[in-house]
Protein backbone atom coordinates (compact mmCIF):
# COMPACT_ATOMS: atom_id res chain seq x y z
CA UNK A 1 0.00 0.00 0.00
CA UNK A 2 1.68 3.62 -0.69
CA UNK A 3 0.72 6.53 0.79
CA UNK A 4 0.06 9.66 -1.39
CA UNK A 5 2.51 12.26 -0.89
CA UNK A 6 1.10 15.41 -0.49
CA UNK A 7 2.72 18.36 -2.95
CA UNK A 8 5.05 20.37 -1.52
CA UNK A 9 3.52 23.79 -0.19
CA UNK A 10 4.47 27.12 -2.51
CA UNK A 11 7.03 29.62 -0.14
CA UNK A 12 4.33 32.49 1.00
CA UNK A 13 5.41 35.53 -1.04
CA UNK A 14 7.99 37.61 0.99
CA UNK A 15 6.54 40.81 2.29
CA UNK A 16 9.82 41.87 2.97
CA UNK A 17 10.95 45.42 1.23
CA UNK A 18 14.49 44.82 -0.55
CA UNK A 19 16.29 47.67 -0.58
CA UNK A 20 17.86 47.37 -4.47
CA UNK A 21 17.01 50.73 -5.46
CA UNK A 22 18.83 52.14 -3.28
CA UNK A 23 22.08 49.75 -4.47
CA UNK A 24 21.00 51.91 -7.53
CA UNK A 25 21.36 55.18 -5.83
CA UNK A 26 24.86 54.28 -4.74
CA UNK A 27 26.21 53.29 -8.07
CA UNK A 28 24.46 56.95 -9.23
CA UNK A 29 26.22 58.63 -6.61
CA UNK A 30 29.56 56.85 -7.11
CA UNK A 31 29.34 58.12 -10.94
CA UNK A 32 28.21 61.62 -10.72
CA UNK A 33 31.17 62.13 -8.07
CA UNK A 34 33.78 60.62 -10.73
CA UNK A 35 31.79 62.83 -13.34
CA UNK A 36 32.76 65.75 -11.22
CA UNK A 37 36.37 64.63 -10.43
CA UNK A 38 37.42 64.25 -13.65
CA UNK A 39 35.49 67.87 -14.70
CA UNK A 40 37.23 70.18 -11.23
CA UNK A 41 40.74 69.26 -12.47
CA UNK A 42 40.70 71.96 -14.83
CA UNK A 43 39.98 74.51 -12.34
CA UNK A 44 42.23 73.01 -9.34
CA UNK A 45 45.24 73.13 -11.77
CA UNK A 46 44.50 76.79 -13.33
CA UNK A 47 46.74 78.59 -11.85
CA UNK A 48 49.79 75.96 -12.22
CA UNK A 49 48.91 75.52 -15.87
CA UNK A 50 48.64 78.89 -16.31
CA UNK A 51 52.13 79.75 -15.66
CA UNK A 52 53.64 76.51 -17.78
CA UNK A 53 50.83 76.92 -20.80
CA UNK A 54 51.16 80.96 -20.72
CA UNK A 55 47.24 81.48 -21.60
CA UNK A 56 45.21 84.44 -20.22
CA UNK A 57 41.52 84.94 -18.85
CA UNK A 58 40.13 85.44 -21.55
CA UNK A 59 41.85 81.96 -23.34
CA UNK A 60 41.23 79.93 -20.08
CA UNK A 61 37.79 81.03 -20.54
CA UNK A 62 37.65 79.67 -24.29
CA UNK A 63 39.13 76.26 -22.98
CA UNK A 64 35.89 76.03 -20.35
CA UNK A 65 33.55 77.36 -23.02
CA UNK A 66 34.84 74.07 -25.49
CA UNK A 67 33.39 71.36 -22.37
CA UNK A 68 30.87 73.60 -21.85
CA UNK A 69 29.67 73.88 -26.10
CA UNK A 70 30.13 69.84 -25.99
CA UNK A 71 28.39 69.33 -23.25
CA UNK A 72 25.46 71.80 -24.70
CA UNK A 73 25.31 69.14 -27.69
CA UNK A 74 26.09 65.76 -25.65
CA UNK A 75 22.91 66.77 -23.26
CA UNK A 76 20.67 66.54 -25.52
CA UNK A 77 22.13 63.89 -27.62
CA UNK A 78 22.46 61.78 -24.99
CA UNK A 79 18.95 62.88 -23.43
CA UNK A 80 17.10 61.31 -26.21
CA UNK A 81 19.53 58.62 -27.09
CA UNK A 82 19.31 57.07 -23.46
CA UNK A 83 15.41 57.16 -23.66
CA UNK A 84 16.04 55.02 -26.75
CA UNK A 85 18.62 52.39 -25.66
CA UNK A 86 18.22 52.83 -21.74
CA UNK A 87 19.93 53.93 -18.88
CA UNK A 88 21.87 50.63 -18.25
CA UNK A 89 24.07 51.07 -22.48
CA UNK A 90 23.67 54.59 -22.09
CA UNK A 91 25.59 55.34 -19.03
CA UNK A 92 28.11 52.79 -19.76
CA UNK A 93 28.89 54.53 -23.33
CA UNK A 94 28.81 58.22 -21.48
CA UNK A 95 31.43 56.97 -19.00
CA UNK A 96 33.72 55.46 -21.13
CA UNK A 97 33.44 57.91 -23.47
CA UNK A 98 34.59 60.50 -20.87
CA UNK A 99 37.02 58.59 -18.90
CA UNK A 100 39.44 58.40 -22.50
CA UNK A 101 39.01 62.15 -22.56
CA UNK A 102 40.11 62.63 -19.07
CA UNK A 103 43.07 60.72 -19.73
CA UNK A 104 43.65 62.47 -22.81
CA UNK A 105 44.29 65.69 -21.47
CA UNK A 106 47.83 64.39 -19.99
CA UNK A 107 48.76 64.83 -23.68
CA UNK A 108 47.95 68.17 -23.71
CA UNK A 109 50.57 71.19 -24.37
CA UNK A 110 48.90 74.07 -25.88
CA UNK A 111 45.84 75.88 -25.44
CA UNK A 112 44.59 74.22 -28.38
CA UNK A 113 45.10 70.76 -27.11
CA UNK A 114 43.38 71.67 -24.06
CA UNK A 115 40.06 72.85 -25.97
CA UNK A 116 40.14 69.39 -27.96
CA UNK A 117 40.80 67.49 -24.55
CA UNK A 118 37.86 69.75 -22.95
CA UNK A 119 35.61 69.53 -25.95
CA UNK A 120 35.71 65.67 -26.00
CA UNK A 121 34.91 65.64 -22.18
CA UNK A 122 31.88 67.83 -22.43
CA UNK A 123 30.89 65.23 -25.19
CA UNK A 124 30.93 62.27 -22.73
CA UNK A 125 29.73 63.88 -19.72
CA UNK A 126 26.68 64.78 -21.27
CA UNK A 127 25.50 61.53 -20.21
CA UNK A 128 25.81 61.72 -16.81
CA UNK A 129 22.44 63.63 -15.44
CA UNK A 130 19.89 62.16 -18.21
CA UNK A 131 20.82 58.33 -17.51
CA UNK A 132 20.74 59.04 -14.00
CA UNK A 133 17.28 60.95 -13.85
CA UNK A 134 16.39 58.13 -15.96
CA UNK A 135 17.44 55.77 -13.85
CA UNK A 136 16.03 57.15 -10.66
CA UNK A 137 12.62 57.36 -12.09
CA UNK A 138 12.84 53.68 -13.33
CA UNK A 139 13.67 52.75 -9.90
CA UNK A 140 12.06 54.85 -7.60
CA UNK A 141 8.34 56.17 -6.76
CA UNK A 142 7.48 59.76 -6.88
CA UNK A 143 7.72 60.06 -2.95
CA UNK A 144 10.94 58.65 -3.37
CA UNK A 145 12.56 60.51 -6.08
CA UNK A 146 13.59 63.98 -4.28
CA UNK A 147 16.08 62.32 -1.93
CA UNK A 148 17.12 60.22 -4.53
CA UNK A 149 18.19 62.53 -6.62
CA UNK A 150 19.61 64.73 -3.77
CA UNK A 151 21.59 61.93 -3.07
CA UNK A 152 22.99 60.50 -6.11
CA UNK A 153 23.60 64.47 -7.16
CA UNK A 154 25.78 64.40 -3.49
CA UNK A 155 28.59 62.69 -5.96
CA UNK A 156 28.79 66.03 -7.44
CA UNK A 157 29.84 67.37 -3.92
CA UNK A 158 31.96 64.80 -2.83
CA UNK A 159 33.68 64.68 -6.36
CA UNK A 160 34.50 68.25 -5.50
CA UNK A 161 36.01 67.63 -2.29
CA UNK A 162 38.00 64.66 -3.17
CA UNK A 163 39.82 66.37 -6.18
CA UNK A 164 40.84 69.15 -3.90
CA UNK A 165 42.62 66.42 -1.64
CA UNK A 166 44.08 64.47 -4.38
CA UNK A 167 44.64 66.34 -7.52
CA UNK A 168 47.62 68.55 -5.05
CA UNK A 169 49.05 65.34 -3.73
CA UNK A 170 48.94 63.57 -7.67
CA UNK A 171 50.19 66.89 -9.37
CA UNK A 172 53.10 67.84 -6.68
CA UNK A 173 54.64 63.94 -6.36
CA UNK A 174 54.59 63.31 -10.09
CA UNK A 175 52.98 65.89 -12.30
CA UNK A 176 49.73 67.48 -13.60
CA UNK A 177 49.60 64.94 -16.52
CA UNK A 178 49.19 61.95 -13.79
CA UNK A 179 46.07 63.64 -11.85
CA UNK A 180 44.17 63.68 -15.25
CA UNK A 181 45.07 59.95 -16.23
CA UNK A 182 44.89 58.64 -12.61
CA UNK A 183 41.55 59.85 -11.67
CA UNK A 184 40.03 59.48 -15.40
CA UNK A 185 40.98 55.47 -15.07
CA UNK A 186 38.62 55.11 -12.28
CA UNK A 187 35.42 55.62 -14.44
CA UNK A 188 36.60 52.43 -15.81
CA UNK A 189 36.26 50.49 -12.38
CA UNK A 190 32.47 52.21 -12.36
CA UNK A 191 31.29 50.70 -15.80
CA UNK A 192 32.53 47.47 -14.67
CA UNK A 193 29.87 47.46 -11.10
CA UNK A 194 27.52 49.03 -13.02
CA UNK A 195 27.62 46.54 -15.86
CA UNK A 196 27.73 43.46 -13.66
CA UNK A 197 24.65 45.06 -10.98
CA UNK A 198 21.99 47.49 -12.83
CA UNK A 199 18.75 45.97 -14.72
CA UNK A 200 15.25 47.19 -15.02
CA UNK A 201 13.33 46.07 -11.51
CA UNK A 202 10.89 43.75 -13.59
CA UNK A 203 14.14 41.95 -15.03
CA UNK A 204 15.88 41.98 -11.60
CA UNK A 205 16.60 38.83 -9.78
CA UNK A 206 17.34 40.96 -6.48
CA UNK A 207 14.01 42.76 -6.16
CA UNK A 208 11.59 41.55 -3.74
CA UNK A 209 7.86 41.37 -4.73
CA UNK A 210 7.27 44.05 -2.27
CA UNK A 211 9.79 46.17 -3.23
CA UNK A 212 8.80 46.13 -6.80
CA UNK A 213 5.47 47.08 -5.57
CA UNK A 214 6.82 49.87 -4.13
CA UNK A 215 8.60 51.09 -6.90
CA UNK A 216 5.32 50.87 -9.25
CA UNK A 217 3.14 52.14 -6.42
CA UNK A 218 2.37 55.45 -8.20
CA UNK A 219 -0.78 55.62 -10.43
CA UNK A 220 -0.47 54.24 -14.18
CA UNK A 221 1.07 56.63 -16.86
CA UNK A 222 -0.57 57.26 -20.18
CA UNK A 223 0.33 54.89 -22.91
CA UNK A 224 3.96 56.05 -24.39
CA UNK A 225 4.10 58.62 -26.99
CA UNK A 226 6.74 59.72 -28.99
CA UNK A 227 7.25 63.55 -29.22
CA UNK A 228 10.63 65.26 -31.58
CA UNK A 229 12.33 67.48 -30.09
CA UNK A 230 10.77 70.59 -31.39
CA UNK A 231 7.17 69.19 -30.01
CA UNK A 232 8.65 68.99 -26.25
CA UNK A 233 9.49 72.56 -26.89
CA UNK A 234 6.04 73.59 -27.04
CA UNK A 235 4.72 73.10 -23.34
CA UNK A 236 5.24 75.39 -21.05
CA UNK A 237 6.58 72.88 -18.18
CA UNK A 238 9.62 72.29 -20.97
CA UNK A 239 10.39 75.98 -20.79
CA UNK A 240 9.91 75.68 -16.82
CA UNK A 241 13.05 73.36 -16.39
CA UNK A 242 14.69 75.01 -18.89
CA UNK A 243 14.05 78.39 -17.32
CA UNK A 244 15.23 77.08 -14.04
CA UNK A 245 18.38 75.26 -15.36
CA UNK A 246 19.75 78.12 -17.69
CA UNK A 247 19.76 80.79 -15.24
CA UNK A 248 21.28 78.35 -12.54
CA UNK A 249 23.92 76.17 -14.47
CA UNK A 250 25.92 78.83 -15.24
CA UNK A 251 26.41 80.37 -11.18
CA UNK A 252 27.30 76.15 -10.29
CA UNK A 253 30.22 76.33 -13.34
CA UNK A 254 31.56 79.52 -12.13
CA UNK A 255 32.76 78.21 -8.80
CA UNK A 256 33.88 74.94 -10.35
CA UNK A 257 36.37 76.90 -12.57
CA UNK A 258 37.05 80.22 -11.02
CA UNK A 259 37.06 79.56 -7.42
CA UNK A 260 40.21 78.32 -7.49
CA UNK A 261 41.07 81.37 -9.28
CA UNK A 262 39.24 83.79 -7.13
CA UNK A 263 40.81 82.56 -3.92
CA UNK A 264 44.28 82.62 -5.24
CA UNK A 265 43.97 86.54 -6.30
CA UNK A 266 42.07 87.24 -3.47
CA UNK A 267 43.66 85.50 -0.46
CA UNK A 268 46.90 84.46 -2.13
CA UNK A 269 46.31 80.51 -1.60
CA UNK A 270 48.54 78.87 -3.97
CA UNK A 271 48.03 74.80 -5.32
CA UNK A 272 49.16 73.35 -1.97
CA UNK A 273 46.69 75.47 0.36
CA UNK A 274 43.61 75.64 -1.76
CA UNK A 275 42.73 72.40 -0.72
CA UNK A 276 40.83 73.49 3.16
CA UNK A 277 38.84 75.72 2.09
CA UNK A 278 37.67 73.92 -1.25
CA UNK A 279 36.69 71.14 0.96
CA UNK A 280 34.83 73.09 3.31
CA UNK A 281 32.26 74.83 0.43
CA UNK A 282 32.02 71.51 -1.30
CA UNK A 283 31.31 69.47 1.62
CA UNK A 284 28.46 71.98 3.04
CA UNK A 285 27.03 71.49 -0.65
CA UNK A 286 26.47 67.64 0.30
CA UNK A 287 24.36 68.72 3.01
CA UNK A 288 22.17 71.30 0.42
CA UNK A 289 21.95 68.10 -1.95
CA UNK A 290 20.60 65.81 0.52
CA UNK A 291 18.72 68.13 2.60
CA UNK A 292 16.89 69.88 -0.20
CA UNK A 293 15.46 66.48 -1.64
CA UNK A 294 14.49 65.32 2.00
CA UNK A 295 12.50 69.17 2.58
CA UNK A 296 9.92 68.68 -0.02
CA UNK A 297 9.36 65.21 0.54
CA UNK A 298 8.95 65.73 4.07
CA UNK A 299 6.39 68.26 3.27
CA UNK A 300 4.41 66.17 0.62
CA UNK A 301 4.77 63.27 3.78
CA UNK A 302 3.08 66.20 5.49
CA UNK A 303 0.10 66.39 2.75
CA UNK A 304 1.30 69.57 1.72
CA UNK A 305 0.41 70.22 -1.77
CA UNK A 306 2.74 68.56 -4.63
CA UNK A 307 3.07 72.32 -6.02
CA UNK A 308 3.93 73.78 -2.51
CA UNK A 309 6.67 71.10 -1.60
CA UNK A 310 8.50 71.55 -4.58
CA UNK A 311 8.20 75.18 -4.84
CA UNK A 312 8.62 76.01 -0.86
CA UNK A 313 11.79 74.05 -0.86
CA UNK A 314 13.20 76.11 -4.33
CA UNK A 315 12.84 79.15 -2.29
CA UNK A 316 14.50 78.42 0.44
CA UNK A 317 17.42 77.41 -1.37
CA UNK A 318 16.94 80.55 -3.91
CA UNK A 319 16.95 82.77 0.09
CA UNK A 320 20.09 80.92 1.18
CA UNK A 321 22.04 82.07 -2.45
CA UNK A 322 21.69 85.79 -2.12
CA UNK A 323 24.10 86.42 0.82
CA UNK A 324 26.99 85.02 -1.62
CA UNK A 325 26.83 88.06 -3.09
CA UNK A 326 28.97 89.69 -0.24
CA UNK A 327 31.96 87.36 -0.90
CA UNK A 328 33.89 89.54 -2.83
CA UNK A 329 33.76 92.77 -0.09
CA UNK A 330 35.02 90.74 3.09
CA UNK A 331 38.41 90.83 3.51
CA UNK A 332 38.50 86.90 5.98
CA UNK A 333 39.18 84.21 4.07
CA UNK A 334 37.26 81.70 6.15
CA UNK A 335 34.00 84.40 5.92
CA UNK A 336 34.15 83.93 2.50
CA UNK A 337 34.34 80.74 2.75
CA UNK A 338 31.08 79.78 4.53
CA UNK A 339 29.63 82.64 1.82
CA UNK A 340 30.12 80.79 -0.94
CA UNK A 341 30.01 76.95 0.62
CA UNK A 342 26.26 78.32 2.13
CA UNK A 343 25.13 79.80 -1.65
CA UNK A 344 27.01 76.50 -2.92
CA UNK A 345 24.69 74.12 -0.44
CA UNK A 346 22.06 75.98 -1.81
CA UNK A 347 22.66 75.61 -5.32
CA UNK A 348 22.56 71.47 -4.84
CA UNK A 349 19.71 71.73 -2.92
CA UNK A 350 17.58 73.92 -5.85
CA UNK A 351 19.07 71.39 -8.29
CA UNK A 352 17.81 68.35 -6.51
CA UNK A 353 14.23 69.60 -6.62
CA UNK A 354 14.55 71.08 -10.00
CA UNK A 355 15.54 67.50 -11.61
CA UNK A 356 12.84 65.80 -9.69
CA UNK A 357 10.18 68.81 -11.27
CA UNK A 358 10.93 67.04 -14.84
CA UNK A 359 9.53 63.42 -13.31
CA UNK A 360 6.74 65.53 -11.49
CA UNK A 361 5.58 66.80 -15.14
CA UNK A 362 6.54 64.60 -17.46
CA UNK A 363 5.50 60.67 -18.07
CA UNK A 364 9.25 58.54 -18.19
CA UNK A 365 9.67 57.81 -21.47
CA UNK A 366 10.15 61.72 -22.06
CA UNK A 367 12.48 62.37 -19.00
CA UNK A 368 16.14 61.84 -20.51
CA UNK A 369 14.66 64.12 -23.85
CA UNK A 370 13.51 67.03 -21.26
CA UNK A 371 16.45 67.13 -19.01
CA UNK A 372 18.75 66.89 -22.02
CA UNK A 373 17.07 69.71 -23.36
CA UNK A 374 17.12 71.97 -20.22
CA UNK A 375 21.12 70.82 -20.06
CA UNK A 376 21.68 71.97 -23.17
CA UNK A 377 20.48 75.18 -22.79
CA UNK A 378 21.82 75.33 -19.65
CA UNK A 379 25.16 75.04 -21.36
CA UNK A 380 25.06 77.40 -23.91
CA UNK A 381 23.42 80.39 -21.26
CA UNK A 382 27.21 78.70 -19.18
CA UNK A 383 29.48 79.37 -22.20
CA UNK A 384 27.82 83.10 -22.60
CA UNK A 385 28.58 83.90 -18.68
CA UNK A 386 32.23 82.03 -18.42
CA UNK A 387 33.14 84.22 -21.64
CA UNK A 388 31.27 87.37 -19.81
CA UNK A 389 33.60 86.16 -16.65
CA UNK A 390 36.75 85.87 -18.87
CA UNK A 391 36.13 89.46 -20.29
CA UNK A 392 35.25 91.03 -16.82
CA UNK A 393 38.30 89.66 -15.24
CA UNK A 394 40.84 90.45 -18.27
CA UNK A 395 39.73 93.84 -18.16
CA UNK A 396 38.84 94.81 -14.46
CA UNK A 397 40.43 92.26 -12.45
CA UNK A 398 37.21 92.55 -10.28
CA UNK A 399 34.36 89.43 -9.30
CA UNK A 400 32.03 92.14 -7.55
CA UNK A 401 29.68 91.91 -10.40
CA UNK A 402 29.73 88.00 -10.92
CA UNK A 403 28.98 87.72 -7.71
CA UNK A 404 26.07 90.33 -7.86
CA UNK A 405 24.63 87.87 -10.70
CA UNK A 406 25.09 84.97 -8.69
CA UNK A 407 23.32 86.00 -5.88
CA UNK A 408 20.17 87.17 -7.71
CA UNK A 409 19.86 84.82 -10.47
CA UNK A 410 17.87 81.63 -8.46
CA UNK A 411 15.08 84.12 -7.04
CA UNK A 412 14.33 85.70 -10.60
CA UNK A 413 14.48 81.84 -11.97
CA UNK A 414 12.30 80.58 -9.33
CA UNK A 415 9.34 83.61 -9.95
CA UNK A 416 9.98 82.50 -14.27
CA UNK A 417 8.77 78.84 -13.15
CA UNK A 418 5.87 79.84 -11.02
CA UNK A 419 4.68 81.80 -14.11
CA UNK A 420 4.97 78.87 -16.37
CA UNK A 421 3.45 76.35 -13.97
CA UNK A 422 1.37 78.04 -11.46
CA UNK A 423 -0.33 74.80 -10.05
CA UNK A 424 2.57 71.85 -11.81
CA UNK A 425 0.35 70.56 -13.71
CA UNK A 426 1.78 67.64 -15.83
CA UNK A 427 2.18 68.01 -19.65
CA UNK A 428 -0.63 66.30 -21.67
CA UNK A 429 1.61 64.58 -24.04
CA UNK A 430 -1.49 63.14 -25.63
CA UNK A 431 -2.54 66.07 -27.59
CA UNK A 432 0.43 65.78 -29.91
Amino acid sequence: MTTAVAPAAKPPPTTTISRVRWVVCGLLFCATTINYMDRQILGLLAGTLQKEIGWNEIEYARIVIAFQAAYALSYAGFGRLIDVIGARNGYSLAITFWSLAAMGHGLARTVFGFGVARFALGLGEGGNFPAAIKAVTEWFPRKERALATGLFNSGANVGAVVAPILVPFLTLRFGWQMSFVVIGAVGFVWVFFWWWLYESPRNSRRVSAAELALIHADPPEPPPVKLPWHRLLGYRQTWAYIVGTSLSAPIWWFYLYWLPKFLNKQYGLDLEHLGPPLVVIYSLTCVGSIGGGWLSGYLLRRHWSLNASRKTALLLCALAVMPVMLAPQVPQLWIATLLVGLAASAHQGWSANLYTLVSDLFPKQAIASVVGLGGTFGSLTAMVFSQSAGTILQKTGSYWSLFIIAGSSYIVALGIIHLLTPRMQPADLSRS
